[in-house]
Protein backbone atom coordinates (compact mmCIF):
# COMPACT_ATOMS: atom_id res chain seq x y z
CA UNK A 1 0.00 0.00 0.00
CA UNK A 2 1.42 3.41 -1.13
CA UNK A 3 2.36 5.36 2.32
CA UNK A 4 2.08 9.35 0.60
CA UNK A 5 -0.58 11.52 1.80
CA UNK A 6 -3.24 10.29 -0.73
CA UNK A 7 -6.34 8.85 0.75
CA UNK A 8 -5.88 5.89 -1.41
CA UNK A 9 -4.78 4.46 -5.14
CA UNK A 10 -8.01 3.53 -6.42
CA UNK A 11 -8.64 2.02 -10.38
CA UNK A 12 -11.69 2.60 -11.64
CA UNK A 13 -12.73 0.41 -14.61
CA UNK A 14 -15.68 2.01 -16.74
CA UNK A 15 -16.65 3.96 -19.85
CA UNK A 16 -17.08 6.42 -17.97
CA UNK A 17 -20.14 7.30 -19.58
CA UNK A 18 -22.68 8.09 -16.64
CA UNK A 19 -20.01 7.52 -13.64
CA UNK A 20 -18.27 11.02 -14.48
CA UNK A 21 -19.78 11.89 -11.37
CA UNK A 22 -17.85 9.72 -9.22
CA UNK A 23 -14.60 9.88 -10.86
CA UNK A 24 -14.66 13.70 -9.84
CA UNK A 25 -15.89 13.15 -6.75
CA UNK A 26 -13.59 10.80 -5.90
CA UNK A 27 -10.58 13.05 -6.97
CA UNK A 28 -12.06 15.95 -5.14
CA UNK A 29 -12.17 13.84 -1.98
CA UNK A 30 -7.78 13.28 -2.27
CA UNK A 31 -8.60 9.51 -3.61
CA UNK A 32 -5.93 9.08 -6.44
CA UNK A 33 -7.96 7.69 -9.40
CA UNK A 34 -6.67 6.22 -12.15
CA UNK A 35 -9.63 5.16 -14.56
CA UNK A 36 -9.26 2.67 -17.52
CA UNK A 37 -11.75 1.69 -20.31
CA UNK A 38 -9.95 -1.58 -21.82
CA UNK A 39 -8.52 -4.66 -21.07
CA UNK A 40 -5.19 -4.16 -22.59
CA UNK A 41 -5.34 -0.56 -20.49
CA UNK A 42 -6.04 -2.81 -17.49
CA UNK A 43 -3.90 -5.38 -18.12
CA UNK A 44 -1.18 -2.51 -18.15
CA UNK A 45 -1.60 -0.48 -15.22
CA UNK A 46 -2.46 -3.54 -12.89
CA UNK A 47 1.28 -4.74 -13.81
CA UNK A 48 2.69 -0.90 -13.41
CA UNK A 49 1.19 0.21 -10.50
CA UNK A 50 -1.42 -2.55 -8.60
CA UNK A 51 -4.20 -0.22 -6.79
CA UNK A 52 -5.42 -0.20 -3.09
CA UNK A 53 -9.14 -0.80 -4.59
CA UNK A 54 -10.35 -1.84 -8.13
CA UNK A 55 -13.76 0.27 -8.63
CA UNK A 56 -15.22 -1.97 -12.08
CA UNK A 57 -18.10 -1.07 -13.56
CA UNK A 58 -19.04 -4.79 -15.12
CA UNK A 59 -21.40 -3.15 -17.75
CA UNK A 60 -18.44 -1.66 -19.22
CA UNK A 61 -18.71 -2.89 -23.17
CA UNK A 62 -15.17 -3.64 -23.50
CA UNK A 63 -14.20 -5.92 -20.77
CA UNK A 64 -15.35 -8.91 -19.33
CA UNK A 65 -14.97 -8.47 -15.62
CA UNK A 66 -14.69 -12.01 -15.20
CA UNK A 67 -11.60 -12.48 -17.59
CA UNK A 68 -10.11 -9.87 -15.51
CA UNK A 69 -11.16 -10.93 -12.08
CA UNK A 70 -9.11 -14.02 -13.35
CA UNK A 71 -6.38 -12.34 -14.57
CA UNK A 72 -5.52 -11.10 -10.95
CA UNK A 73 -6.84 -14.22 -9.18
CA UNK A 74 -3.79 -15.79 -11.01
CA UNK A 75 -0.78 -13.39 -9.95
CA UNK A 76 -0.03 -13.74 -6.38
CA UNK A 77 0.47 -9.85 -6.42
CA UNK A 78 -2.92 -9.05 -7.18
CA UNK A 79 -4.96 -11.09 -5.54
CA UNK A 80 -5.40 -9.20 -1.83
CA UNK A 81 -6.77 -6.68 -3.76
CA UNK A 82 -10.36 -5.58 -3.11
CA UNK A 83 -12.45 -5.86 -5.95
CA UNK A 84 -16.02 -3.65 -6.15
CA UNK A 85 -18.49 -3.76 -8.98
CA UNK A 86 -20.82 -1.44 -9.93
CA UNK A 87 -24.05 -3.22 -11.22
CA UNK A 88 -27.12 -2.26 -12.76
CA UNK A 89 -29.98 -3.06 -10.38
CA UNK A 90 -31.73 -4.86 -13.00
CA UNK A 91 -28.70 -6.35 -14.45
CA UNK A 92 -28.73 -10.46 -14.20
CA UNK A 93 -25.43 -10.96 -11.29
CA UNK A 94 -24.21 -13.86 -10.47
CA UNK A 95 -23.40 -12.51 -7.29
CA UNK A 96 -21.53 -16.31 -5.72
CA UNK A 97 -19.95 -16.72 -9.26
CA UNK A 98 -18.54 -12.75 -8.79
CA UNK A 99 -17.37 -14.15 -4.83
CA UNK A 100 -15.78 -17.00 -6.05
CA UNK A 101 -13.37 -14.81 -9.16
CA UNK A 102 -12.59 -12.15 -6.28
CA UNK A 103 -15.10 -9.92 -5.79
CA UNK A 104 -15.27 -8.45 -2.26
CA UNK A 105 -18.65 -6.55 -2.57
CA UNK A 106 -21.16 -4.74 -5.21
CA UNK A 107 -22.70 -1.09 -5.61
CA UNK A 108 -26.19 -1.01 -7.52
CA UNK A 109 -27.29 1.82 -9.70
CA UNK A 110 -28.51 4.26 -9.12
CA UNK A 111 -25.86 4.69 -6.53
CA UNK A 112 -25.51 7.36 -3.45
CA UNK A 113 -22.10 8.72 -3.80
CA UNK A 114 -21.77 8.87 0.09
CA UNK A 115 -22.53 4.95 0.04
CA UNK A 116 -19.81 4.24 -2.52
CA UNK A 117 -17.02 6.41 -0.65
CA UNK A 118 -18.07 4.38 2.85
CA UNK A 119 -17.25 0.92 0.87
CA UNK A 120 -14.08 2.21 -0.58
CA UNK A 121 -12.59 3.55 2.96
CA UNK A 122 -14.09 0.31 4.21
CA UNK A 123 -11.77 -1.93 1.97
CA UNK A 124 -8.89 1.09 2.00
CA UNK A 125 -8.67 1.17 5.89
CA UNK A 126 -8.94 -2.80 5.57
CA UNK A 127 -5.88 -2.55 3.48
CA UNK A 128 -4.35 0.04 5.59
CA UNK A 129 -4.87 -2.43 8.36
CA UNK A 130 -3.52 -5.79 6.34
CA UNK A 131 -0.18 -3.62 5.38
CA UNK A 132 0.65 -2.31 8.93
CA UNK A 133 -0.16 -6.07 10.53
CA UNK A 134 2.24 -7.71 7.48
CA UNK A 135 4.70 -4.76 8.27
CA UNK A 136 4.83 -5.62 11.72
CA UNK A 137 4.56 -9.70 11.36
CA UNK A 138 7.99 -8.60 9.49
CA UNK A 139 9.20 -6.96 11.71
CA UNK A 140 8.83 -9.14 14.76
CA UNK A 141 9.73 -11.98 12.51
CA UNK A 142 13.08 -10.49 12.21
CA UNK A 143 13.02 -9.71 15.77
CA UNK A 144 12.49 -13.24 16.37
CA UNK A 145 15.15 -14.38 14.15
CA UNK A 146 17.28 -12.02 15.79
CA UNK A 147 16.39 -13.76 19.27
CA UNK A 148 16.08 -17.03 17.92
CA UNK A 149 19.83 -16.19 17.00
CA UNK A 150 20.82 -14.97 20.04
CA UNK A 151 19.60 -17.60 21.99
CA UNK A 152 21.65 -20.14 19.64
CA UNK A 153 24.38 -18.09 20.18
CA UNK A 154 24.32 -18.02 23.91
CA UNK A 155 23.10 -21.82 24.33
CA UNK A 156 26.47 -22.35 21.95
CA UNK A 157 28.39 -20.47 24.48
CA UNK A 158 26.75 -21.46 27.55
CA UNK A 159 27.67 -25.07 26.28
CA UNK A 160 31.16 -24.65 25.02
CA UNK A 161 32.00 -22.92 28.38
CA UNK A 162 34.64 -24.19 30.50
CA UNK A 163 33.40 -22.48 33.31
CA UNK A 164 30.67 -23.47 35.63
CA UNK A 165 27.25 -21.03 34.60
CA UNK A 166 23.41 -20.64 35.38
CA UNK A 167 21.04 -17.88 36.48
CA UNK A 168 18.67 -17.96 39.03
CA UNK A 169 15.43 -16.58 40.31
CA UNK A 170 14.30 -15.66 43.74
CA UNK A 171 11.36 -17.24 45.45
CA UNK A 172 10.17 -15.36 48.32
CA UNK A 173 7.90 -15.97 51.39
CA UNK A 174 3.83 -14.54 50.39
CA UNK A 175 3.76 -12.65 53.46
CA UNK A 176 7.33 -10.97 54.59
CA UNK A 177 8.38 -11.44 50.81
CA UNK A 178 11.96 -12.67 52.13
CA UNK A 179 13.86 -14.74 49.87
CA UNK A 180 13.47 -18.44 50.86
CA UNK A 181 14.93 -20.27 47.83
CA UNK A 182 15.81 -19.71 44.52
CA UNK A 183 14.38 -21.57 41.27
CA UNK A 184 17.23 -22.76 38.21
CA UNK A 185 16.31 -20.43 34.83
CA UNK A 186 19.35 -21.35 33.21
CA UNK A 187 22.51 -23.97 33.81
CA UNK A 188 24.88 -25.20 31.41
CA UNK A 189 26.82 -29.03 31.34
CA UNK A 190 30.10 -27.74 33.54
CA UNK A 191 27.87 -26.71 36.08
CA UNK A 192 25.28 -29.68 36.07
CA UNK A 193 28.71 -31.65 36.67
CA UNK A 194 29.55 -29.83 38.99
CA UNK A 195 26.96 -31.42 41.25
CA UNK A 196 26.78 -34.49 39.67
CA UNK A 197 23.31 -33.77 38.28
CA UNK A 198 21.84 -33.49 35.05
CA UNK A 199 20.86 -30.15 33.92
CA UNK A 200 17.20 -31.66 33.59
CA UNK A 201 17.23 -32.61 37.70
CA UNK A 202 18.18 -28.80 37.90
CA UNK A 203 16.79 -26.39 35.42
CA UNK A 204 12.97 -25.21 36.76
CA UNK A 205 13.49 -26.72 39.81
CA UNK A 206 13.31 -24.88 43.28
CA UNK A 207 16.11 -26.25 45.10
CA UNK A 208 19.66 -23.72 44.80
CA UNK A 209 19.46 -23.55 49.32
CA UNK A 210 19.63 -27.33 49.36
CA UNK A 211 22.02 -27.78 46.55
CA UNK A 212 24.72 -24.86 47.88
CA UNK A 213 24.24 -26.92 51.21
CA UNK A 214 26.73 -29.39 49.46
CA UNK A 215 29.77 -26.95 49.28
CA UNK A 216 28.87 -24.65 52.37
CA UNK A 217 26.02 -23.78 53.95
CA UNK A 218 26.59 -19.82 54.90
CA UNK A 219 27.12 -19.27 51.17
CA UNK A 220 23.28 -19.36 50.67
CA UNK A 221 22.62 -15.68 53.06
CA UNK A 222 25.83 -13.85 50.89
CA UNK A 223 23.51 -15.00 47.25
CA UNK A 224 20.33 -13.34 48.98
CA UNK A 225 22.60 -10.36 49.85
CA UNK A 226 23.31 -10.15 46.26
CA UNK A 227 20.19 -9.53 45.25
CA UNK A 228 18.86 -7.73 47.63
CA UNK A 229 21.94 -4.98 47.99
CA UNK A 230 22.70 -5.50 44.50
CA UNK A 231 26.28 -5.99 45.31
CA UNK A 232 28.24 -8.32 43.34
CA UNK A 233 29.73 -11.16 44.98
CA UNK A 234 33.45 -12.72 44.19
CA UNK A 235 35.34 -15.06 46.07
CA UNK A 236 37.95 -17.86 45.87
CA UNK A 237 36.71 -21.10 47.83
CA UNK A 238 38.60 -24.28 48.70
CA UNK A 239 36.01 -27.24 48.62
CA UNK A 240 37.67 -30.89 49.69
CA UNK A 241 35.47 -33.84 48.49
CA UNK A 242 37.41 -37.45 49.31
CA UNK A 243 40.78 -37.31 47.67
CA UNK A 244 39.99 -34.25 45.85
CA UNK A 245 41.30 -30.97 47.03
CA UNK A 246 40.02 -28.37 44.70
CA UNK A 247 39.95 -24.25 44.56
CA UNK A 248 36.77 -22.77 42.74
CA UNK A 249 36.50 -18.79 42.04
CA UNK A 250 32.53 -17.77 42.13
CA UNK A 251 31.07 -14.41 40.85
CA UNK A 252 27.20 -13.40 41.59
CA UNK A 253 25.81 -10.87 40.22
CA UNK A 254 22.52 -9.36 40.56
CA UNK A 255 19.99 -10.19 37.51
CA UNK A 256 16.20 -8.71 38.28
CA UNK A 257 15.35 -10.68 41.20
CA UNK A 258 17.65 -13.07 40.90
CA UNK A 259 21.36 -13.85 39.94
CA UNK A 260 23.68 -15.04 37.45
CA UNK A 261 26.50 -17.24 38.82
CA UNK A 262 29.93 -17.89 36.97
CA UNK A 263 31.92 -20.74 38.77
CA UNK A 264 35.59 -21.44 37.24
CA UNK A 265 37.82 -24.13 38.46
CA UNK A 266 41.06 -22.43 39.52
CA UNK A 267 42.58 -25.98 41.07
CA UNK A 268 45.21 -25.72 38.85
CA UNK A 269 46.37 -21.87 38.87
CA UNK A 270 45.99 -22.35 42.59
CA UNK A 271 48.16 -25.06 43.19
CA UNK A 272 50.79 -23.60 41.42
CA UNK A 273 50.17 -20.26 43.24
CA UNK A 274 50.66 -22.52 46.75
CA UNK A 275 53.88 -23.97 45.14
CA UNK A 276 55.43 -20.73 43.58
CA UNK A 277 54.70 -19.19 47.11
CA UNK A 278 56.55 -22.08 48.68
CA UNK A 279 59.46 -21.80 46.11
CA UNK A 280 59.22 -17.78 47.27
CA UNK A 281 59.66 -19.03 51.05
CA UNK A 282 62.39 -21.53 50.60
CA UNK A 283 63.92 -18.76 48.19
CA UNK A 284 63.51 -16.30 51.29
CA UNK A 285 64.98 -18.97 53.70
CA UNK A 286 68.18 -19.74 51.89
CA UNK A 287 68.42 -16.00 51.19
CA UNK A 288 68.44 -15.15 54.66
CA UNK A 289 70.13 -18.90 56.09
CA UNK A 290 74.12 -19.37 56.58
CA UNK A 291 74.91 -22.35 54.50
CA UNK A 292 77.36 -23.50 57.05
CA UNK A 293 75.76 -23.41 60.28
CA UNK A 294 71.73 -23.02 59.16
CA UNK A 295 71.73 -20.31 61.27
CA UNK A 296 70.51 -17.17 59.96
CA UNK A 297 73.54 -14.71 58.35
CA UNK A 298 74.95 -11.55 58.22
CA UNK A 299 72.16 -9.71 55.52
CA UNK A 300 69.14 -11.07 57.95
CA UNK A 301 70.90 -9.71 60.79
CA UNK A 302 71.30 -6.28 59.64
CA UNK A 303 67.68 -6.52 58.13
CA UNK A 304 66.19 -7.98 61.33
CA UNK A 305 68.23 -5.28 64.07
CA UNK A 306 67.21 -2.49 61.61
CA UNK A 307 63.66 -3.64 62.15
CA UNK A 308 63.93 -4.39 65.73
CA UNK A 309 65.44 -1.09 66.46
CA UNK A 310 62.62 1.29 65.07
CA UNK A 311 59.79 -1.07 66.91
CA UNK A 312 61.90 -0.85 70.25
CA UNK A 313 62.43 3.15 69.51
CA UNK A 314 58.58 3.74 69.63
CA UNK A 315 57.59 1.25 72.44
CA UNK A 316 60.74 2.28 74.55
CA UNK A 317 61.71 -1.35 74.77
CA UNK A 318 65.32 -2.35 76.15
CA UNK A 319 67.26 -3.82 72.82
CA UNK A 320 69.94 -6.71 73.96
CA UNK A 321 72.67 -7.60 71.74
CA UNK A 322 75.24 -10.28 72.09
CA UNK A 323 78.90 -10.66 70.44
CA UNK A 324 80.07 -14.27 70.51
CA UNK A 325 83.44 -15.32 69.61
CA UNK A 326 85.39 -19.61 69.68
CA UNK A 327 88.58 -18.58 71.61
CA UNK A 328 91.44 -19.07 69.41
CA UNK A 329 89.76 -20.50 66.67
CA UNK A 330 92.67 -20.30 63.98
CA UNK A 331 94.82 -22.26 65.87
CA UNK A 332 91.77 -24.66 66.31
CA UNK A 333 91.43 -24.35 62.40
CA UNK A 334 95.64 -25.07 61.80
CA UNK A 335 95.78 -28.07 64.49
CA UNK A 336 92.40 -29.63 63.30
CA UNK A 337 91.97 -28.98 59.87
CA UNK A 338 89.26 -27.16 58.13
CA UNK A 339 86.53 -29.93 58.01
CA UNK A 340 86.62 -30.14 61.95
CA UNK A 341 86.95 -26.78 62.27
CA UNK A 342 83.33 -26.08 59.83
CA UNK A 343 82.15 -28.69 62.31
CA UNK A 344 82.76 -26.90 65.17
CA UNK A 345 81.47 -23.53 63.75
CA UNK A 346 78.69 -25.89 63.06
CA UNK A 347 78.35 -27.00 66.54
CA UNK A 348 78.45 -24.26 68.46
CA UNK A 349 75.91 -22.11 66.14
CA UNK A 350 73.19 -25.35 67.55
CA UNK A 351 74.29 -24.89 70.83
CA UNK A 352 73.71 -21.14 70.70
CA UNK A 353 70.47 -22.09 68.78
CA UNK A 354 69.40 -23.98 71.73
CA UNK A 355 68.71 -21.54 74.11
CA UNK A 356 67.42 -18.74 72.34
CA UNK A 357 63.97 -20.57 71.59
CA UNK A 358 62.01 -17.55 71.43
CA UNK A 359 60.30 -16.75 68.07
CA UNK A 360 61.17 -13.08 68.51
CA UNK A 361 65.15 -13.61 68.85
CA UNK A 362 67.63 -14.20 66.26
CA UNK A 363 70.91 -15.98 66.25
CA UNK A 364 73.13 -15.37 63.40
CA UNK A 365 76.51 -15.81 61.97
CA UNK A 366 78.31 -12.68 62.24
CA UNK A 367 81.41 -13.56 60.42
CA UNK A 368 84.26 -16.55 60.36
CA UNK A 369 83.80 -18.22 63.89
CA UNK A 370 81.98 -14.97 65.31
CA UNK A 371 78.02 -14.72 65.89
CA UNK A 372 75.61 -12.48 67.23
CA UNK A 373 72.41 -12.90 68.81
CA UNK A 374 69.59 -10.60 69.06
CA UNK A 375 67.47 -10.37 72.21
CA UNK A 376 64.25 -8.26 71.52
CA UNK A 377 62.58 -6.71 74.97
CA UNK A 378 65.15 -7.87 77.30
CA UNK A 379 67.09 -6.67 79.66
CA UNK A 380 70.87 -6.28 80.44
CA UNK A 381 70.27 -8.71 83.42
CA UNK A 382 68.22 -11.23 81.27
CA UNK A 383 70.61 -10.89 78.61
CA UNK A 384 73.62 -12.15 81.07
CA UNK A 385 71.89 -14.74 81.97
CA UNK A 386 70.98 -16.24 78.64
CA UNK A 387 75.10 -15.32 77.46
CA UNK A 388 75.95 -17.64 80.81
CA UNK A 389 73.37 -20.09 79.63
CA UNK A 390 75.27 -20.41 76.23
CA UNK A 391 78.80 -20.95 77.70
CA UNK A 392 77.54 -23.51 79.89
CA UNK A 393 76.19 -24.94 76.97
CA UNK A 394 79.33 -25.22 74.86
CA UNK A 395 81.32 -26.36 77.57
CA UNK A 396 78.93 -29.33 78.27
CA UNK A 397 80.14 -30.20 74.51
CA UNK A 398 83.46 -30.97 75.84
CA UNK A 399 84.80 -29.94 72.07
CA UNK A 400 88.60 -30.95 72.75
CA UNK A 401 91.09 -28.12 71.69
CA UNK A 402 94.50 -28.85 72.00
CA UNK A 403 95.98 -25.28 71.04
CA UNK A 404 94.04 -23.58 73.36
CA UNK A 405 95.61 -21.02 75.98
CA UNK A 406 92.84 -21.02 78.34
CA UNK A 407 91.37 -24.81 78.26
CA UNK A 408 91.45 -28.36 76.57
CA UNK A 409 87.90 -27.55 74.86
CA UNK A 410 86.47 -25.32 73.29
CA UNK A 411 85.34 -21.96 75.07
CA UNK A 412 83.38 -18.71 73.68
CA UNK A 413 84.24 -14.97 74.72
CA UNK A 414 80.90 -12.84 75.29
CA UNK A 415 79.99 -9.05 74.34
CA UNK A 416 76.59 -7.71 75.88
CA UNK A 417 75.24 -4.73 75.30
CA UNK A 418 71.46 -3.22 75.87
CA UNK A 419 70.29 -0.08 74.73
CA UNK A 420 67.05 1.71 75.01
CA UNK A 421 66.63 3.43 71.44
CA UNK A 422 66.44 7.18 71.21
CA UNK A 423 66.75 9.63 69.38
CA UNK A 424 70.22 10.06 70.26
CA UNK A 425 71.24 6.67 69.20
CA UNK A 426 71.25 4.20 66.65
CA UNK A 427 71.57 0.51 65.82
CA UNK A 428 75.63 1.09 65.25
CA UNK A 429 75.78 2.01 68.85
CA UNK A 430 74.18 -1.47 70.06
CA UNK A 431 76.56 -3.20 67.60
CA UNK A 432 79.81 -0.95 68.62
CA UNK A 433 79.06 -1.32 72.33
CA UNK A 434 78.71 -5.28 72.06
CA UNK A 435 81.75 -5.38 69.76
CA UNK A 436 83.92 -3.26 72.63
CA UNK A 437 82.64 -5.89 75.75
CA UNK A 438 83.73 -8.82 73.19
CA UNK A 439 87.30 -6.71 72.48
CA UNK A 440 87.64 -6.81 76.43
CA UNK A 441 86.44 -9.99 77.15
CA UNK A 442 89.56 -11.03 74.54
CA UNK A 443 91.75 -8.63 76.16
CA UNK A 444 91.34 -10.10 79.68
CA UNK A 445 91.96 -13.74 78.82
CA UNK A 446 88.95 -14.73 76.72
CA UNK A 447 86.68 -17.87 78.19
CA UNK A 448 84.27 -14.28 80.05
CA UNK A 449 81.47 -12.21 79.38
CA UNK A 450 81.76 -8.96 79.59
CA UNK A 451 79.09 -6.12 79.50
CA UNK A 452 79.18 -2.31 78.44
Amino acid sequence: MDETNNKGNILLIDDLSDNLRLFSELLLLGYNVNSVTSVKMTRKTLKAKPPDVILFNIDTPEINYYDICKFIQNRQHLINIPILVIVNLNHNFDKVKAFECGVIDYITRPFHLQEVIKKIELQLTIQRQKFFLEKEIKKRKKIEDILQNSRALILSVLNSSKDAIAAFRAVRYAKTQKIKDFRCLVVNPIFAKLFNRRQSDIIGKLGFKNLIAQINADLFEDFVAVVETGESLEQDLYYSQGDDNCWYQFVAVKLEDGFSLTVRDITVTKKFEIQLQEGNRQLQLIANLDGLTQVANRRCFNNYLKSEWEKHLQKQHPLTLLMIDIDYFKLYNDHYGHQQGDECIYRVAQGIAMITKRPTDLVARYGGEEFAVILPNTTLEVGLVIADLIQSTISSFEMPHATSKVSEYVTLSMGVSCLIPDKNTTANDLVANADKALYEAKNQGRDRIIFL
